[in-house]
């Protein structure tokens, strides 16, 4: 969970605004940290189901929004008369809630969606293909976040236009999911450990999948 969150806070503060190009090529700097949060949710999901997984997601909704909070009032806060940054403060930091509001409302689509299919892949596969379950869950989910979190973090904001945020959000997903497939191995690798040191391999045969629980 706290590698979840970490991830979460890092990929939306800091490197999810910044565009780069790299030869010709325009992607959001926040794609080559993010997919290790869906990552984190495929291993929670897979080893020890959805309702664990639906309540680590809701914590990182609760750190997205007390990040929000805390950008808001410190940009808010009168800057000393000495101080000569405040400026560029609210240049990196100016546009958080718009972020925080993009990822939240991406997130509680892509990472529920994302587990939801996962966790039923796993009873239609019987446990077995788990590389169908991550990259099928991926496909799913990161479809639902993009389309949620690019218009609204970025669309009207100075410098995007409708060509450069559709533009970013199919190269970013493209390289989500391709991120995913390059870490399949890993992902068998650590969902094998943990199911072997933990004895655990859930199936959500009985769950109610409502976003809106936190049973266990």
């Amino acid at each position: 969970m706290a590698a979840f969150v970490t991830v979460l806070l890092c990929t939306n503060l800091i490197s999810a605004p910044k565009r780069v190009e790299i030869g010709g090529f325009i992607f959001g700097a926040g794609v080559l940290f993010f997919p290790i949060s869906y990552l984190f949710n495929d291993i929670l999901t897979e080893v020890y189901g959805y309702k664990r997984s639906r309540k680590v997601v809701w914590a990182g909704f609760g750190a997205l929004a007390f990040a929000a909070l805390v950008s808001q009032v410190v940009i808010a806060l009168p800057a000393a008369s000495n101080w000569p940054n405040q400026a560029i403060w609210e240049t990196v930091f100016g546009g958080t809630w718009r972020i925080i509001l993009a990822s939240m409302a991406g997130f509680f689509a892509g990472e529920f969606i994302n587990s939801y299919t996962l966790a039923k892949m796993k009873l239609w596969t019987e446990g077995r293909y788990l590389w169908t379950r991550t990259i099928g869950s991926t496909l799913t989910g990161e479809a639902a976040d993009s389309m949620l979190f690019y218009p609204i973090a970025f669309l009207g904001r100075p410098g995007w236009t409708w060509d450069d945020v559709l533009t970013v959000m199919i190269a970013n997903y493209t390289l989500k999911v391709l991120w995913e497939v390059v870490a399949t191995p890993m992902t068998y690798a650590v969902v094998g450990f943990l199911k072997r040191a933990e004895h655990e391999d859930y199936y959500d045969r009985d769950t109610n999948f409502t976003p809106f629980s936190l049973e266990t």
